[in-house]
């Protein structure tokens, strides 16, 4: 029997020779002791539990050809929150994270005065922004579409299995919205925004949806398609925020200022310092 320290040693050799990310053979590790309740800090140097150990070296396996650690868990934790994940959505990134916190900072400032305030979260994905909204902030009832069943099926078991109390429709984009004549005064977005020809890490390519990665040959085609119908689905005073590219704020800005001329259009920087959310205020 391997102790846990060696077992984790052996993990990052392995990944180091497979050219991945080393450090998610100990990441990998801390997760299955916690669903175990192991203290990891405790037992380093202890024999690893029989199944622990199977269990590791299994995922390790995975993730020597590719395939990234929140696929090989099931799930991936954003905003303090376990959200089950699979190859039928993106795992969603801490850059995500701080689009949700942009919204939740502005919601008092923008909506104090309202009991209730409707939010749209649009290509939700496995529904991490739009659950994470409404556990947060229970004044938001939120609907959340996707244009994909089978994201639809992993975001309602995580509002489901979180306790939340989301609504999610299937669609396009907005179109779901406009077909069911909806109105918000939130609409939150992250949508694909890769250009098509831009190169990805390989696991990325290999493992997460494509129809929730590319955007069109500059990256910008699904914003379009928001900013093109937004008219039809936003209440007089309204607040909208998107995930971008770091390198779309330029583009993404002049492009929303077509279509929300005298509205308030700011780009805001994530914690790297990387252009990463734009917002609009109507």
């Amino acid at each position: 029997m391997s102790t846990y320290h060696s077992l984790i040693n052996e993990g990052k050799e392995r990944l180091y020779k497979a050219g991945q990310g080393e450090q998610a053979a100990q990441l990998f590790m801390v997760e299955l002791c916690r669903q175990k309740d192991i203290n990891l800090y405790i037992s380093m140097d202890e024999e690893a539990n029989e199944q622990v150990q199977t269990d590791y070296l299994e995922g390790i396996h995975l993730m020597e050809n590719g395939e990234p650690l929140g696929y090989v868990l099931g799930y991936e934790c954003f905003y303090g929150y376990d959200f089950i994940v699979n190859e039928d959505v993106l795992i969603p990134r801490p850059e995500t994270e701080e689009l949700v916190g942009l919204v939740l900072s502005k919601f008092d400032d923008y909506f104090a005065d309202k009991d209730h305030v409707n939010v749209f979260d649009v290509a939700t994905g496995s529904g991490a922004i739009g659950i994470t909204l409404n556990l947060e902030e229970p004044k938001m009832d939120v609907i959340a579409s996707d244009i994909s069943k089978e994201a639809l099926v992993v975001a309602q078991k995580n509002n489901e299995k979180l306790g939340a109390n989301v609504n999610f429709i299937c669609g396009s984009m907005l179109d779901p919205f406009v077909d069911r004549n909806l109105r918000c005064d939130i609409l939150v977005c992250n949508p694909p925004y890769i250009p098509s020809e831009e190169k990805m890490e390989q696991s990325v390519v290999d493992y997460e949806p494509h129809v929730a990665l590319f955007g069109g040959e500059d990256g910008l085609k699904f914003y379009r398609d928001v900013f093109e119908k937004a008219h039809l689905v936003l209440n007089e005073k309204a607040f909208l925020a998107f995930e971008m590219g770091w390198d779309q704020g330029e583009s993404l800005s002049n492009l929303a200022r077509e279509y929300f001329e005298s509205a308030t259009i700011t780009v805001h920087k994530d914690m790297s310092g990387k252009d990463r959310m734009l917002t609009i205020e109507l």
